[in-house]
């Protein structure tokens, strides 16, 4: 059955994963701040997991889950947010984004194969119009979408990886936000730490102590404002929505993010880049008002 808050949650996504479109001018602030590369994320996934660690070990104490029984869903999420930013750095940003926006198709095919759910012709009508949207935007700049670089294939394995997390984390139907997001950002330092020995020529060199003590400030207010609350409501949607609506719904970061380089850059924003995010609009406001769980036949894997 729908969720009684399923529009509500659905607006919430949308206007969450939006906000990421803009995550690029605290990150630009932080590299003029001198915190080159990809350290300033990785400062902010570890000023994440030292505000939650207290929580969890009193969570401990008490008898009651960190999420530890969902280390699936953490592994799959934390991962493929480390990929999504990883590709950034070792690729094209435009084509980062044609990959990584495959997720809707993952998730669509994902619903299919594991979830055993017959999918209506809506589904497909959506997904389809997504996708044109996505590769109207910014894909027609990319080229034919085949993976050449190192980013290209990190961009297209987050994509995936998130839109598997997500169909696993509506299978298990975590109690709560705290252990999902616990155990999401614990695996997202773990895959920092395997991941950064491959990118050491492109996340430059470790801030000095000086410019890490000036940027705290910042990284703590983006950590605690942006990154957790929209990590937690964005990856603990899918158990309440559904993957399908959630990997179109996650759309709205592309939309926000090419308008706002467009008002607040030299970015261009012409006819392409209007249709695009039109097109991306108009799939998600249709999925989420077609979509009906209560017609889809679910097997639910355990």
């Amino acid at each position: 059955m729908r969720h009684p808050n399923y529009f509500l949650i659905c607006f919430v996504v949308f206007f969450s994963a939006g906000m990421w479109g803009l995550y690029w001018l605290p990150q630009r602030l932080l590299l003029d701040a001198g915190m080159t590369g990809g350290w300033g994320t990785v400062a902010q996934y570890v000023i994440s997991l030292a505000v939650l660690l207290p929580i969890a070990i009193w969570r401990i104490l008490n008898g009651k889950q960190i999420g530890l029984r969902h280390w699936v869903c953490g592994l799959l999420l934390g991962s493929g947010a480390i990929f999504y930013a990883n590709s950034l750095l070792v690729t094209e940003v435009i084509r980062a984004l044609v990959f990584f926006y495959l997720t809707p198709l993952w998730a669509t095919l994902i619903e299919i194969t594991f979830l055993k759910r017959r999918l209506g012709w809506s589904r497909v009508g959506t997904v389809a119009l997504a996708l044109a949207g996505v590769w109207i935007a910014v894909g027609t700049e990319a080229g034919v979408p085949i993976p050449v670089y190192l980013g290209d294939w990190f961009g297209l394995l987050a994509g995936f990886l998130i839109a598997a997390g997500a169909a696993r984390t509506e299978v298990e139907q975590p109690e709560g936000v705290f252990p999902l997001l616990f155990i999401v950002i614990v695996f997202a330092l773990i895959a920092t730490i395997y991941q950064y020995p491959m990118l050491s020529s492109k996340i430059g060199e470790v801030p000095s102590f000086e410019v890490a003590i000036s940027s705290l400030p910042f990284l703590l207010g983006i950590s605690l404002l942006f990154v957790l609350p929209t990590t937690a409501i964005i990856f603990w949607s899918p158990s309440k929505i559904g993957t399908g609506v959630f990997g179109i719904l996650i759309l709205s970061e592309l939309v926000v993010g090419v308008i706002s380089a467009a008002l607040l850059t030299e970015e261009t924003f012409g006819g392409p880049q209007a249709v695009g995010v039109t097109l991306i609009v108009a799939a998600g406001i249709v999925e989420v008002a077609l979509n009906n769980k209560s017609k889809e036949t679910t097997a639910k894997a355990t």
